[in-house]
C-alpha cells in the first residue's frame, strides 16, 4: 500500500488481484500467451504495474517471465499435480485431526454453516461455487489453530483449483458427488464429537477421491499416452 492512498490498493495490488482472479477462474487458460498490451488497457493501466503483477503472480507459480518478457500462464503438469496430492495426504488429514482437538464452539459453528452453503461441483463451476469449498475447508483449517498449518493449506488451494477445473471437464456422476456429500457430513460429526482419528482417516479419503487426484490420474495417463 502506498502512503497516499491509505488503504486503497496500489495499481499494481490491484492487476495482481484481477488477473490472478481470470487465471484461478479459468479465463486465461493454462499455458496461454498474456498479451500485456491489450490486457493493460482492458484493466485500466499501463503496463508497468501489470509487469509488476506478473513478477508477483511468477513467485506464485501462476506465470511464467521470459528473458524477452513474454509472459504465459504456467501450465497444469501432472508432475505439480502429484506433488499438490501428496502434500494434501498429509496436511489436510493433519488440519482435521487438530480441529477436532481444539476447536472452540464459534469455530464448530462456522464449520456447520460452512457445510450447509456447500454447493455440488459440476463441470464448468463458477467461482462462487467453487468458494464454497474453499470456505468449508478452510474454517477446519482455522480451527487446528496452527498458523503455519493454516498458511501452507491455503496457500495450496488456489494452485489445485486450476486442477480441479480441469477434473471437472468430464462432469462427475451422482454417486460422487453422494460421495463427497458424505464426506463433509462425516468430518461435521467427528469434529463435533472431538474425534481426532476419525477426522484425518475421513479427510484422507476424502483427498484420496478428490477432483485433485483425478486430475493428477488423467494428467498421468494423458503423459504415459504420448510417451
Amino acid at each position: 500500500m502506498d502512503e497516499q492512498n491509505g488503504n486503497r490498493p496500489t495499481k499494481a495490488e490491484a492487476a495482481y488481484g484481477l488477473v490472478r482472479a481470470r487465471i484461478l477462474s479459468g479465463e486465461l487458460v493454462a499455458g496461454a500467451v498474456i498479451q500485456q498490451g491489450p490486457l493493460a488497457r482492458d484493466l485500466g493501466i499501463s503496463t508497468t504495474p501489470l509487469r509488476e503483477a506478473l513478477r508477483r503472480l511468477m513467485s506464485d507459480g501462476l506465470v511464467e517471465l521470459d528473458a524477452h518478457r513474454d509472459a504465459r500462464v504456467t501450465s497444469l503438469t501432472a508432475e505439480e499435480a502429484r506433488d499438490l496430492l501428496e502434500i494434501r495426504r498429509s496436511l489436510d488429514p493433519l488440519a482435521a485431526g487438530l480441529a477436532a482437538e481444539r476447536r472452540t464452539r464459534a469455530e464448530l459453528d462456522t464449520i456447520r454453516a460452512t457445510a450447509t452453503e456447500l454447493l455440488p461441483l459440476r463441470a464448468d463451476p463458477a467461482s462462487y461455487e467453487l468458494a464454497t469449498h474453499r470456505r468449508f475447508h478452510s474454517a477446519i483449517y482455522q480451527a487446528s489453530h496452527n498458523h503455519l498449518l493454516i498458511q501452507s493449506l491455503d496457500a495450496l488451494w488456489d494452485k489445485a483449483d486450476r486442477y480441479r477445473r480441469l477434473a471437472l471437464e468430464t462432469g462427475r456422476s451422482e454417486e460422487d458427488l453422494e460421495r463427497t456429500r458424505a464426506d463433509h457430513l462425516a468430518l461435521v460429526e467427528a469434529i463435533a464429537t472431538r474425534d481426532s482419528e476419525t477426522a484425518a482417516a475421513v479427510m484422507l479419503a476424502h483427498v484420496n477421491a478428490s477432483l485433485g487426484a483425478r486430475a493428477a490420474t488423467h494428467l498421468h495417463e494423458g503423459d504415459n499416452a504420448h510417451a
